[in-house]
């Protein structure tokens, strides 16, 4: 696509978006320092990304960057996330998916350490904010995948599983990723993700 034809509206719009995403995980303490990244397929099929290395709370507009459908960035200067490749997974996988996030809360972290290759929500009332969920009464899966620094390894790992996902998924150790639709949509599913996880850590301190 020309870039003197690229909707520029489109990219400040996903930028506002971003920043304002990334002050709200922020507040719940889901992205410390500089963990977590944030993303928007724009309409041309390019992707809103964070830069790397950038705190997600303190985000301005530099801290946002545009790359192509396979991570590349369109400025070599910029320099995206290793886990870009992730985003765009789902991008490619989901034709519907608008927005990606990935925090790193002290829930996620701490439960995928314990051991397993799954968590499994069921009997709450929030669990219904995940797609095809209408009922407390359901299971929602939710994989664990071994940490690692090899991200196309690790995105081959996760492939086969995305059309399964209901609720994200979970890097041990690591941290969670979530999408949905639009930033709206994907932000309920990662409080919603998240609030559940805190009730299921807390769950284990009283048993």
């Amino acid at each position: 696509m020309d870039k003197a034809a690229f909707p520029a509206g489109a990219y400040c719009d996903a930028v506002a978006r971003i920043i304002a995403a990334g002050q709200r995980m922020d507040r719940f303490g889901w992205v410390p320092a500089t963990a977590g990244n944030i993303s928007i397929r724009l309409p041309d099929g390019s992707i809103a990304i964070t830069r790397s290395g950038g705190h997600k709370g303190l985000l301005g507009p530099q801290g946002v960057i545009r790359v192509d459908a396979a991570g590349t960035p369109f400025l070599p200067a910029d320099r995206p996330s290793a886990e870009t490749l992730l985003h765009c997974q789902v991008y490619a996988r989901d034709p519907a998916a608008g927005a990606v996030l990935h925090g790193h809360s002290v829930a996620s972290t701490v439960l995928s350490m314990a051991g397993g290759d799954e968590l499994v929500l069921e009997g709450y009332e929030v669990q219904k904010v995940f797609a095809g969920q209408d009922t407390h009464a359901a299971r929602v899966y939710v994989p664990i995948f071994d940490n690692d620094q090899d991200i196309a390894r690790l995105s081959h790992v996760v492939a086969p599983h995305l059309d399964a996902m209901r609720a994200g998924y979970i890097i041990r150790g690591h941290g969670v990723y979530v999408w949905g639709a639009d930033m709206d949509v994907a932000l309920a599913r990662l409080e919603g993700l998240e609030f559940l996880l805190a009730c299921e850590l807390e769950k284990r301190k009283i048993r």
